[in-house]
């Protein structure tokens, strides 16, 4: 890790009732074992997520979408209305527009076939740690 004495924390949440949670925590472990502590809330409201991000002081989002990329807006809403300044990622099943619109809004997306290469590699990179 960097020069940190904390652990860098990464806040994991679903936000689709899809049933699906092998995805989740497949990369909640992989996170984990790169050296990330994990707050996996589970599935949650954008409002549950922005306050247990603020109070869990996080320094990554990561949403298991599901789809509906609506409840993302909200949460990047909800963090700036907070004045929160944490970055996102999200995955799951995601179309190629939605993860253009999401990426426009600065957010990063990997939706099915990403690495878990790939997503530790990002979350290192959004939390400027080398691990």
């Amino acid at each position: 890790m960097d020069e940190r004495t904390a652990p860098i924390k990464i806040l994991l949440a679903k936000t689709a009732l899809d049933g699906h949670w092998r995805g989740i925590n497949v990369v909640a472990r992989a996170l984990r074992d790169a050296g990330f502590e994990i707050i996996l809330v589970g599935m949650a409201k954008a409002e549950e997520i922005v306050h247990a991000a603020l109070t869990e002081d996080v320094d990554l989002i990561g949403l298991n979408v599901g789809g509906r990329i609506e409840v993302v807006e909200r949460i990047l809403a909800q963090l700036e209305t907070a004045e929160l300044d944490i970055p996102v990622f999200a995955g799951g099943t995601i179309s190629p527009k939605n993860c253009r619109r999401l990426n426009e809004q600065g957010v990063e997306t990997y939706p099915p076939g990403s690495s878990l290469h790939e997503i530790v590699a990002a979350a290192e990179r959004l939390t400027k740690c080398a691990m």
